[in-house]
């Protein structure tokens, strides 16, 4: 059981401390389509274009990690076919997040509005990795411009304009509430102090919660105006909040035991059980309620995905890492990045760490396709054990 810090004696190996320093500068990104600011007069009726299906806020909808067919620590070239942007002699992350991999904004080629292929006849993300609530208000109205792009909700209205947009899928507020900080400090507690950090991230998130849903309320209210300047009803589309996965399992369903380096250098996933336990079935379910009550409050459509990951999050006893003899596989690899901090070399780009992976997004986009499918009410999406994406499932919330 983790001591006080003052009382650590512990050394790390070399390959758990390249991961903590790499987890110190561990941003939340815990979501580049160039457009212009919208015309000052608004068209009178909603526009006749193509039909249009657009994502908005930070990496959990942006496609990050979509990079990475579960993991594999300590491979090369490769890493056992996990690496999708590998392209026989080097890794081209552009392959995967095109123009957007110099940004960081990470919008990958199976983010899930894209995987989502139903819903309209375009689909576009303007969603970024790291971006908080103001990065999607309106310039006019407070928005801050984020990685070289205008605020998402500017955006939007050029979009709005340009097609006939029947869905909006919102992603936002994780970075309000500092979920990178909070990872970065379990990390630390659990490679150098040998202490837990569930109570210290538990006040953070509450003294940090009312600003961030009161921000998250006004990127929805940001949205509605910017449509309806564009001559949209609010009967002409339908907004969805969403809430985040937690990419890690409660203690009694970890593969690696809690001692020792197997979670640091093999699996990715250094928590400690009590910690994992809170992020799990603490952390995850009170953001997910407090998203509820904004969406309700709001009038939104909301989709709860606070359990899309069961059994395939990282370190999942549920799972395993693909070898060169096993390749990676959507029933049995992870469904989540782990955290990429040194693992031999760092394989990727850290912010991806944490996030759901080309696997979890296609099961993201199979949950906003069964949503939209739906005319209307709150559903939580689900994975079946053993299956691949076609296997997600909703149930009432």
């Amino acid at each position: 059981m983790p001591e006080n810090r003052s009382s650590l004696t512990r050394s790390a190996p070399r390959l758990a401390r390249r991961l903590l320093a790499a987890a110190f500068a561990l941003p939340l990104t815990v979501a580049g389509l160039a457009v212009a600011a919208p015309a000052a007069a608004a068209p009178a009726a909603v526009p006749s274009g193509p039909t249009a299906s657009v994502a908005l806020g930070d990496s959990y909808i942006s496609g990050e990690a979509g990079r990475w067919m579960g993991n594999a620590a300590g491979a090369s070239g490769s890493r056992n076919g996990t690496d999708r942007a590998w392209n026989g002699t080097s890794a081209d992350p552009s392959v995967v997040y095109g123009a957007t991999a110099a940004s960081g904004c990470d919008r990958s080629d199976v983010a899930e509005v894209l995987g989502a292929s139903t819903v309209a006849q375009n689909r576009i993300d303007l969603a970024c990795s790291g971006a908080v609530t103001a990065n999607v208000f309106r310039a006019a109205n407070g928005g801050q411009s984020f990685k070289g792009e205008a605020p998402q909700a500017d955006q939007l209205a050029t979009v709005a304009r340009q097609n006939n947009v029947k869905l909006i899928t919102l992603s936002i507020g994780g970075n309000d509430l500092g979920f990178g900080s909070i990872i970065s400090d379990c990390v630390q507690d659990y490679l150098i102090w040998y202490s837990y950090c569930h109570g210290s991230a538990q006040s953070s998130i509450d003294s940090r919660m009312p600003a961030a849903m009161a921000g998250v309320g006004k990127a929805i209210d940001e949205i509605r105006a910017v449509m309806t300047a564009a001559g949209y009803a609010q009967s002409d589309y339908r907004l969805v909040l969403q809430s985040y996965p937690s990419p890690i399992p409660r203690s009694a369903e970890m593969r690696y035991p809690e001692s020792g380096w197997s979670r640091s250098d093999t699996g990715g996933c250094p928590f400690w059980d009590g910690d994992a336990d809170w992020a799990r079935d603490s952390m995850v379910p009170q953001i997910s309620g407090a998203l509820a009550g904004v969406a309700a409050t709001k009038g939104v459509q909301f989709l709860d995905l606070s359990d899309m990951l069961q059994g395939r999050e990282v370190c999942s006893t549920a799972t395993r890492q693909p070898t060169a003899s096993s390749g990676p596989s959507a029933t049995t690899s992870e469904w989540a990045r782990f955290l990429d901090g040194g693992l031999n070399t760092t394989q990727g780009v850290l912010q991806e760490s944490m996030h759901p992976n080309y696997y979890g997004q296609l099961a993201l986009g199979r949950c906003l396709t069964l949503v939209w499918a739906q005319s209307g009410g709150n559903y939580a999406c689900r994975n079946t054990a053993g299956k691949d994406a076609s296997g997600m499932y909703l149930t009432a919330r």
